[in-house]
């Protein structure tokens, strides 16, 4: 690594803290022209969607005009999810709904990739909807280097992650078990300035539109994963910050699911290395994840499915451009 990569933990990492002063953040947007977009991706997230709209709207919307819109792209929900975005304030996609002469897929980087489609804004912000303490700092923390700092581009979210060992025994931080058990590990062997990056996997990121509508996105679980590795052999990581937003909530996922992700995130990280030329694979890689479950006293094989399917730069599509012509296809 460069002197200036070495640098960047330090250079590149803020605290929200330092951006919550959001009348600055106001005016620093209006003097440059810009209009924010904040998205959620959904499927089945009644229990939370609500309150996160309802404090965003009413504290960055309402008392200060620094996001113009909230968009709910969902995924087909079976729960009420769709109809108390709607009840609340927010616009409500659903994904199959948006370029429909597309070949539908389902899954988060599918509803990130549509989403880029239907908002408007010049910064795209991304943020879960399974959040149990949402706070303002979601946005703000996330927004203020983008706003706030000439060259940032892209800014990830990272924060202590409670998780639950049962309905009772809550420890403070022992999440992100994927992030170091396999995302890091990989980072530094093959990008290790990427290994700088606190929580590589966290779902809430902003960026410039320029910044994401020219990379391609997997429609899975290694959306971002293959977008950091994009945008920094893209930019580089001066463009690229992070932000500490103190503590974040969440349901905790089991330890097959977690197996199910880190299969996706690696089949990802192998088909970005080889894409890229930093790896020949001389073999076709087996496409299920083999897992087992104990069930009655026996071990029973379970078997899933996990193809890696990406959507190209969303620049590349006739139907972007005709809404958005000031994005030229960069040559």
């Amino acid at each position: 690594m460069s002197s200036d990569q070495k640098n960047w933990l330090k250079k590149r990492t803020f605290h929200h803290s330092q951006f919550s002063d959001i009348r600055k953040l106001v005016e620093a947007k209006e003097k440059r022209s810009l209009k924010i977009s904040l998205c959620f991706p959904t499927l089945n997230e009644e229990a939370t969607i609500a309150k996160e709209i309802v404090l965003m709207r009413s504290e960055l919307q309402l008392r200060h005009p620094l996001i113009d819109e909230i968009v709910v792209i969902d995924s087909g929900s079976k729960d009420n999810t769709c109809q108390v975005a709607r009840d609340f304030g927010a616009k409500v996609y659903l994904a199959e709904d948006i370029l429909p002469a597309l070949d539908p897929f389902r899954g988060k980087g599918e509803n990130l990739w549509k989403a880029l489609y239907v908002l408007e804004g010049d910064i795209i912000l991304y943020i879960d909807a399974d959040i149990k303490n949402i706070h303002p700092r979601f946005a703000y923390g996330l927004l203020g280097p983008l706003l706030m700092e000439e060259e940032v581009r892209f800014v990830k979210a990272f924060y202590d992650r409670p998780i639950a060992l049962d309905q009772k025994v809550v420890k403070p931080t022992g999440g992100g078990r994927v992030t170091e058990l396999v995302t890091r590990p990989l980072f530094s062997i093959f990008y290790p300035e990427l290994s700088q990056v606190i929580q590589p996997l966290s779902g809430e990121y902003a960026a410039f539109r320029d910044c994401l509508d020219c990379i391609p996105f997997p429609i899975g679980y290694g959306i971002e994963t293959s977008m950091l590795m994009d945008i920094y052999e893209n930019l580089g990581m001066n463009a690229m910050a992070q932000v500490d937003l103190d503590k974040r909530v969440h349901r905790n996922q089991t330890t097959l699911a977690l197996g199910r992700m880190s299969f996706g995130i690696i089949q990802t990280f192998l088909a970005k290395l080889k894409a890229t030329g930093k790896v020949d694979l001389h073999t076709e890689l087996f496409k299920k994840m083999i897992q087992y479950e104990l069930s009655e006293g026996e071990y029973r094989q379970l078997e899933h499915l996990i193809e890696i399917v990406e959507r190209p730069p969303i620049i590349e599509l006739p139907e972007y451009l005709e809404k958005f012509p000031q994005r030229k296809l960069r040559s």
